[in-house]
């Protein structure tokens, strides 16, 4: 999945940890559920339902695709993933009259990195270990909590969740033991409960639902534990699946000659762990994925289709209709699981049906997804230091690779950026008022990598066959680390940038029509207010910990609201140690679930 942190240690058999600060969590709690298990009537008597709930207005299609400017009904808002909000009430003028409305602890102490939902009133957000609370999201009360017992022996790797999805009377939650569960959204109790994968062999989901064409869609992380990754669909209403797309080819299926013979297409990784973006119009859903397995490239020689691409989805079949593989025989844990943006932006004269990604390779790339079919290269450029690509092929975007900085068995390679990435999970925004995209961006962290020699695959134990190779060869002129980048999408340059001397960015950006740029992201714990235009901070606030979660914004009773949850930990302060041991006067960051809600005064 993401190391980011350079500690030599060897992972193999049962991993302890990736230089990061989580290592492998091995549950042992209550028992599992059986699959498609209906929970209706089970327990207790049905709990009353709470009166802002009683009214509840159903998440249909329609509302998906269109939504209320004061709703938020899906971790981006919209299907095309920009995170941009209609609402302007707080604005460039005002923003430094927010104060803090409410705040709550949520209970839990790991990482926080799930966007706030609202629908009629109602918040709902997910927890990294297994809980789902429902919010008044105009007093903080909350309505109801749902808890969720792991099932004996899971293998989750990262303990970690980015959100819930709602459509109909129900909430749909992907826990961390590879099951997905449907809640009634009055009450929190389970409708149905449906088996994904096979927890106890490191299949784990981290993702928050896709809710698209009538189907929920979800897939699962593992890309160090030899995992074979896919995108499955299953019913809304009763949990069966509708089909499952794998992104390592079978042998005889298309791409399948891009993998060495024999079975290793059977661990090939392709983990798919963060949301995908929809277009309706064509019904394709496009999903990113990650490293493949083991991670040394020439332990698989090929291109390895589809690791580290963006996938075109049929949701209507699961059909693979197009893809583009960011970094073919993908080396450096530079995971693509990130989907593009569907923004269609001008090229010499034309319009673009465009995708636009930030790769964790440290290209920004340019596509053309035209009618839903297969995706086509436009531009690519560097938007952070990289050493490893002098350049792209003018036609199709595929990378030539500079070997002094690609690691084998048993060879050390720095390279830049790290494993980390410039750019990690958090999503970019897009505003369509400035046609800018903005980024949260890390651009001197780089990272060493040394294959190991021999290893094998074994069910729930780590696959990714490496070590960490010491301090990594730090890239020229180094005076901060963490970036919010502005780029215009027509023109391909970059306008503004704001740097963090001392520390890295992980902060999920916000866009909004009153001309801000929102994120938290850093050390120092504070959500920030951008002036979308030139990147003068206008506001911030201390949280209790770091905030990596998405802001969200909506209307209750006519009020724009700003929510963010804040907890710092995993992978971000994985980087953080790793700047800490070079850099003087770096902060460590305290732990601790809350969620924040902010109005003007």
């Amino acid at each position: 999945m993401h190391p980011s942190g350079f500690k030599k240690i060897a992972i193999s058999g049962l991993a302890t940890g990736l230089g990061i600060g989580i290592g492998l969590l091995i549950i042992t709690s209550s028992p599992g559920r059986a699959q498609q298990q209906k929970e209706k009537g089970k327990g207790a008597a049905p709990a009353p339902v709470p009166p802002l709930l009683q009214n509840y207005s159903p998440v249909t299609a329609e509302r998906l695709k269109n939504p209320a400017d004061g709703d938020w009904l899906m971790i981006r808002r919209t299907y095309d993933g920009w995170g941009y909000s209609p609402l302007n009430q707080i604005n460039t003028a005002n923003v430094f009259k927010l104060h803090l409305v409410w705040s709550t602890i949520t209970g839990e102490s790991r990482v926080h990195e799930a966007a706030p939902l609202v629908n009629n009133g109602a918040m709902f957000v997910s927890t990294p270990t297994g809980q789902v609370i429902a919010f008044d999201a105009k007093t903080g009360d909350i309505l109801w909590r749902y808890r969720k017992p792991r099932p004996e022996g899971a293998v989750i790797l990262h303990d970690v969740n980015r959100g819930v999805a709602l459509y109909g009377d129900k909430v749909y939650y992907a826990a961390g033991e590879a099951e997905l569960v449907a809640l009634d959204v009055k009450t929190g109790r389970p409708v149905w409960t449906t088996t994904v994968a096979d927890s106890k062999s490191a299949y784990y989901m981290t993702l928050a639902p896709l809710i698209a064409g009538g189907k929920v869609m979800v897939g699962c992380s593992g890309g160090e534990t030899g995992i074979r990754g896919f995108v499955a669909a299953f019913d809304p209403e009763t949990g069966k699946e509708l089909w499952r797309t794998y992104t390592i080819p079978a042998p005889g299926e298309p791409g399948s000659e891009t993998w060495p013979k024999g079975d290793q297409w059977q661990h090939g990784g392709g983990p798919v762990w963060v949301t995908g973006n929809y277009d309706p119009d064509t019904n394709t859903a496009y999903w990113g994925t990650g490293n493949g397995g083991p991670w040394m490239g020439d332990k698989r020689p090929g291109d390895n289709l589809y690791i580290a691409s963006t996938l075109a989805i049929d949701v209507a079949t699961g059909a693979i209709k197009g893809y583009f593989q960011y970094n073919p025989n993908e080396s450096w844990d530079w995971d693509e699981v990130s989907p593009p943006l569907l923004i269609d932006y001008q090229r010499n004269g034309r319009t673009v049906k465009g995708l636009v990604d930030v790769g964790r390779d440290g290209y920004l790339w340019f596509l053309d997804r035209g009618n839903g079919g297969p995706i086509k290269f436009v531009e690519g450029k560097p938007f952070v230091y990289q050493n490893v690509y002098p350049s792209l092929d003018p036609v199709t975007g595929r990378p030539d690779v500079d070997p002094a900085h690609k690691p084998g068995t048993n060879k050390r390679a720095d390279f830049c950026p790290g494993t980390a990435g410039g750019k990690n999970w958090p999503p970019i925004a897009y505003s369509p008022q400035t046609r800018m995209i903005y980024i949260p961006a890390n651009a001197n962290v780089c990272g060493s990598i040394i294959g190991q020699e021999d290893f094998t695959y074994v069910a729930g134990r780590g696959y990714a066959g490496v070590s960490f190779g010491g301090p990594p060869v730090p890239p020229p002129a180094t005076d901060h680390f963490g970036e919010v980048q502005a780029w215009n999408v027509d023109t391909g340059q970059k306008v503004w940038t704001h740097n963090f001397e001392k520390s890295p960015n992980w902060g999920a950006m916000l866009a909004t029509a009153g001309g801000l740029v929102i994120s938290g992201g850093t050390n120092d714990r504070m959500v920030r207010a951008f002036d979308a235009k030139d990147g003068k901070v206008l506001w911030e606030f201390p949280t209790s910990s770091g905030v990596e979660a998405p802001v969200t914004t909506y209307l209750v009773d006519g009020k724009q609201y700003i929510a963010v949850l804040s907890g710092w930990g995993g992978d971000a302060n994985g980087m953080n140690g790793t700047i800490q041991r070079t850099v003087t006067g770096v902060r460590s960051v305290p732990e601790g679930g809350s969620v924040w809600v902010f109005a003007l005064e």
